[in-house]
This record gives structure tokens, sequence and C-alpha cells, in this order.
């Protein structure tokens, strides 16, 4: 029953991601490039991983270049090589001409395999998702490639997700193997979600709100 309520929110959602204008579009990725590097420049992580926005996901398919500007100096910015599997390896920007089509739709850096373990020294991670509940419930497209990947963060690692305004909802169907987030950032603004028990909330790292 969970799985079917997943696939029919992921419709719903998919629906109206297609049905922003340009403009809109445009708009959200310029408001949530400015969240995403006032929260890089508050944490300044030694390690960041990230990824390229394709289609009509938030953020702009140069987010990588400017999460990268927003970096301390000597800072690893890295993004995910979808595996055959369905996991994800992990390789360094190395700026956009090095980013190369892959599967899926998707793009990745052409720049030599870290191995799927490299997140787990990322201190700043940005999650796609289709939408955030207020648990820190995120609802991925179905492979699974994220749930393993943030399975193998320390709970210290500050996860966040950016979203379109109306995908961070009240209550979203979820799983055993479901790995919740920290934030989630909409043109709106950033909004903190649950910790982890023992793990500090970033109250410093950037404003929150409600939605």
């Amino acid at each position: 029953m969970t799985r079917e309520a997943k696939r029919a929110r992921r419709g719903a959602l998919l629906a109206g991601r297609r049905a922003l204008s340009e403009a809109a579009r445009r708009d959200a990725a310029e408001r949530v490039q400015t969240e995403l590097v006032a929260l890089v420049r508050r944490l300044r992580p030694g390690r960041m991983a990230a990824y390229a926005p394709v289609g009509t996901e938030p953020g702009g398919p140069d987010l990588p270049a400017v999460l990268a500007a927003a970096l301390p100096a000597g800072a690893q910015l890295i993004l995910p090589v979808l595996r055959d599997d369905l996991d994800l390896d992990w390789a360094t920007w190395a700026g956009p001409a090095a980013m190369v089509a892959a599967g899926r739709g998707i793009r990745e850096p052409a720049t030599p395999r870290l191995g799927v373990v490299a997140i787990a020294a990322a201190e700043l991670v940005v999650v796609p998702a289709l939408a955030v509940d207020r648990r820190g419930v995120r609802l991925g497209r179905g492979g699974g490639s994220y749930d393993r990947a943030l399975a193998r963060l320390p709970a210290t690692a500050y996860t966040v997700v950016p979203l379109h305004d109306g995908e961070l909802l009240d209550a979203l169907p979820a799983e055993p193997h479901d790995r919740p987030v920290r934030a989630a950032i909409t043109p709106g603004g950033r909004y903190a979600l649950p910790a982890p028990p023992g793990v500090v909330p970033h109250t410093s790292a950037g404003r929150t709100g409600g939605q």
C-alpha cells in the first residue's frame, strides 16, 4: 500500500513540476541557489556532495558551479555517478567542461571515480527529491540510489533537499529503508527538520521558517 501511495504522489508531483512556467523555474532556481550559497558559506565544509539538476529539478543546471564557487579554498565538491546496480559512485567536480551525459538523463563528472563510500566524508550533502515532509522523510524517484548513499553518512552530516514551493508537505508515505534529511530549501527559505537523536541542530546555518 505504501508503494502504491508513493507512486501516486510521485505522479502528482511530477505533473506539478511540468506545469511550472520557464520563468517560474528560473526564479525558483535563483532563490534556491541563494539559500544554498548562504548555507555553504556558513558551514564551510571541507567536502560537499551535490548533484547536477536536470529538467524540472529545482536549483538550475548551473547549481554545481554556483556551489563550488561558494566553498572555501581547498574544499572538494563531489557529484554522483550512477552505477549499473543503481548505487551511487562519486567523482570530483572539475567544471562544466568535465561533465558528460549519462543514463536516465543525468549529467555526471568524467573525473576518476572515488568509490561509493566517498560520500561518508561529506559534511554537507545536497540531495534531490520530489518532496520532503516535516519529519524529514523524502520522496525520491523510486530507484533507491540515495537511500543507499544516505545510509553511509554519519549522523552529523547535514543533508538538505532543494524543492519547489508546495513540495514541503505535512506527511509522506514512508518505508523502513527511507533515510530522513535535515533540511529543505524552497524559494521561500530554508526549513529545518528534526535532527537525529544526540545531534545538535545547525540553528546558525541559515534562517528557518514555516510553510
